[in-house]
């Protein structure tokens, strides 16, 4: 972590007891969750956004559900993990934030998921923090539930410097980066969205439905 980076992350001083025990417990078990930046430009959006309706893929374990929600307390949140594992943990740190009905999670295949939705469900805010080798295929499965002018938000998509090539160490993720990069570019030129990539977090991608 560079130094700037250290700093902006040093601002932020989350006093909510849950979350912090959740960040510990992530670097404890090794579960990735959203960098401290990060998350704090997700939830500024959804501030701003003030969405109605939020989808998540990949809960992991509830922790930027938890935030979303409470970012914004008039969005309902729907999220889907297909880790059984984590999927209980989510479920169990939802119910300790005492969100069990603002937050909606399911145990599964997120594209599977979508498939099965109502035809006249809209999503007004989706965040994408999963498999990274599906980042297309989640985005082209829920496209037509976005309305005009909804928000995806996507996490990862500069991975460590492993997408720009600064980054060479792990052969494993070598490859994920090659193929996050091969969608980071399909994603700028989708004509359906207006997309920007920052770096803040681990890359963070919004577009926004045109």
């Amino acid at each position: 972590m560079n130094e700037t980076k250290a700093y902006i992350q040093s601002l932020y001083k989350d006093s909510h007891s849950l979350l912090n025990e959740m960040e510990a417990y992530a670097e404890e078990h090794h579960v990735p969750i959203m960098e401290k930046d990060g998350i704090e430009i997700l939830k500024q959006l959804i501030r701003i956004h003030r969405p109605k309706n939020i989808f998540e893929i990949g809960t992991a374990i509830g922790y930027s559900a938890i935030q979303m929600a409470l970012a914004y307390s008039g969005s309902k949140v729907t999220s889907v993990e297909r880790e059984q594992t984590r999927y209980k943990v989510a479920v169990d740190n939802i119910a300790r934030a005492g969100l069990e009905q603002q937050i909606d999670t399911h145990l599964g295949d997120a594209v599977s998921f979508i498939n099965e939705l109502a035809e006249d469900t809209q999503f007004d805010f989706v965040f994408v923090d999963a498999a990274k080798g599906q980042y297309k295929d989640y985005i082209e499965a829920i496209d037509s539930y976005v309305p005009t002018k909804g928000v995806i938000v996507i996490d990862n998509v500069l991975f460590k410097g492993y997408v720009s090539g600064a980054s060479q160490e792990n052969q494993r993720w070598v490859k994920i980066g090659e193929k996050i990069a091969k969608f980071n570019e399909w994603l700028m030129n989708n004509e359906n969205y207006y997309t920007t990539i920052i770096e803040s977090g681990d890359g963070i991608a919004i577009a926004l439905k045109k």
